[in-house]
């Protein structure tokens, strides 16, 4: 990643910013930012850039990944001039205005479409000459459809992150499920697994469900979970991605971790 270059999280109730470290390019510096609450993330964003120390005046590109709710397009049938009308029907914007903006994932023959804020899209075109914004789940979707052809067993994979499941499948390149559910508890993840395991008519005792992120209640989740099926697990990210030094970022969130070890 350049130096020159950072990169920011936007959550519903987060905001963080990532840059390559200046004394090593394996270096990694994570800077979460205190959200005032009441006040627009727009607002938010504006304050970080005065006080943030890593946005100096010589970052003239960012990467914007927002968490932000997405609708997948098979890529035979997307169509930019239909492609803000399509998310209207899905995602109503009410009174919010808002920009609606796409990632092609090429690997799954599908395209992410998802919305920003408007003030918070200005602000950001307003600080920086290049912004690339990037829907924050698509690179662990990415990477867990690389992760789904090891092995021949089908697998069910559930990521946890802010409050919420994206619980995924694929089928050769291809999703063959993707939604997202609220989740405050490991009842609920429990639930939506289940429910999911089960109209996807996978095998107890052959197919595997994978867990990663912030997984609420994980013991209890994964005990629970083995008494319907035998391959449950947890992924450990130090592990998986080979000691990587975002892995060793304490408080990083998964898909940051994971688009700054494999991109996207």
């Amino acid at each position: 990643m350049d130096k020159k270059k950072i990169i920011i999280r936007i959550g519903k109730q987060s905001l963080s910013f990532a840059a390559i470290g200046g004394s090593s390019e394996d270096s990694i510096r994570f800077e979460p930012y205190v959200v005032k609450v009441g006040a627009s993330m727009a607002a938010n964003l504006r304050e970080a850039f005065k006080t943030e120390s890593l946005i100096d005046g010589d970052i003239r590109e960012a990467q914007v990944l927002l968490d932000t709710p997405a609708m997948l397009v098979p890529l035979e049938q997307f169509g930019e001039e239909e492609m803000a009308q399509q998310m209207d029907y899905v995602f109503p914007a009410g009174m919010e205005k808002r920009e609606v903006l796409y990632n092609v994932l090429p690997s799954q023959n599908a395209v992410c479409i998802f919305a920003a804020n408007k003030d918070l899209h200005n602000v950001i075109g307003d600080r920086f000459e290049k912004a690339q914004f990037i829907q924050a789940a698509t690179p662990v979707w990415q990477y867990l459809h690389q992760r789904s052809f090891t092995g021949h067993r089908n697998k069910l994979y559930g990521y946890f992150h802010d409050k919420q499941a994206d619980i995924l499948c694929f089928q050769q390149n291809r999703f063959k499920f993707c939604n997202t559910f609220d989740t405050t508890s490991g009842y609920d993840a429990l639930y939506f697994l289940l429910y999911v395991w089960k109209q996807l008519h996978m095998a107890p005792e052959r197919d595997e469900i994978h867990l990663v992120g912030d997984i609420p209640q994980q013991e209890w989740l994964v005990a629970e979970l083995k008494a319907y099926m035998e391959r449950a697990y947890v992924i450990n990210p130090t592990a998986d991605f080979q000691q990587a030094p975002a892995t060793k970022v304490a408080g990083m969130p998964y898909d940051l971790m994971t688009f700054l070890t494999k991109g996207r």
